[in-house]
């Protein structure tokens, strides 16, 4: 299914303009806040406050923002645009991701008595095998800018209020995962587990077909899943092959 052409020619007019907004804002040539493309896809990004698997605000994200390359913005808006056709909007929980906050995963992942966000985020998992399992990495996709983690949820919702470090389980049912308006995706975000491999069929049925409409929307835009993570997608045709960022998110 081509979605393409649904934005035409007046959404184009509309990325140019958004293109030298977000060069007039100090992001580099190429990018451009997610907002100013289309601000009706929501933004619960994690890496900003403390509700993340190292339990802290991370270097580099100063505000709540998704920055992303133009291309993948532009993309995104068209898999919004066949969402809400359908009922649902994308939610976003992290898109561009400073290399500093990569560094500042690796630090974390280093200090072996840190492990406040494990019951949480990775039960099951040895921390000392985040990175061999390709959990993390030292150098990650989202620094190239065409990397969005995100989920689907109901058009008209609301993100709950929530204790951000509660007694929550990761892989759990939805009663026991922090509170959260996403489709029912098996688990819940960052779940570093062997039920968050997109096609595993141990999370029942109707959350394996959650995520395979999530996948079949993303890739009519030309996005690729990655297999072990359901919230992870990769624009096809990245601009930035093997270039990776460091500016800050603000």
């Amino acid at each position: 299914m081509n979605i393409r052409p649904v934005l035409g020619a007046a959404a184009a007019m509309l990325l140019t303009h958004c293109t030298s907004l977000a060069v007039d804002q100090g992001l580099p040539a190429g990018f451009s806040s997610l907002a100013l493309v289309d601000d009706t896809i929501e933004l619960d990004m994690r890496y900003l406050e403390a509700n993340n698997f190292v339990g802290e605000p991370i270097t580099g994200y100063q505000a709540s923002a998704c920055v992303l390359t133009t291309s993948a913005a532009s993309a995104l808006a068209e898999v919004q645009a066949q969402a809400n056709l359908q009922g649902y909007s994308l939610k976003v929980y992290d898109c561009f991701r400073p290399q500093r906050a990569v560094n500042h995963f690796v630090a974390w992942a280093a200090d072996a008595d840190d492990n406040r966000m494990k019951a949480r985020f990775y039960p099951d998992v040895p921390k000392n095998e985040l990175f061999s399992r390709g959990y993390i990495a030292e150098r990650s996709g989202h620094s190239r800018g065409s990397t969005v983690d995100l989920t689907l949820v109901p058009l008209g919702s609301t993100q709950p209020l929530a204790d951000p470090m509660g007694n929550y389980d990761c892989r759990g049912d939805q009663a026991r995962r922090f509170p959260d308006n996403s489709l029912d995706m098996g688990t819940g975000y960052d779940c570093f587990d062997a039920l968050s491999h997109t096609d595993n069929p141990d999370v029942g049925a109707q959350a394996l077909a959650n995520r395979h409409l999530l996948r079949e929307l993303m890739n009519a835009a030309g996005f690729v899943n990655y297999d072990q993570e359901w919230w992870h997608y990769t624009l096809r045709e990245e601009p930035f092959t093997d270039q990776y960022f460091d500016f800050p998110i603000q």
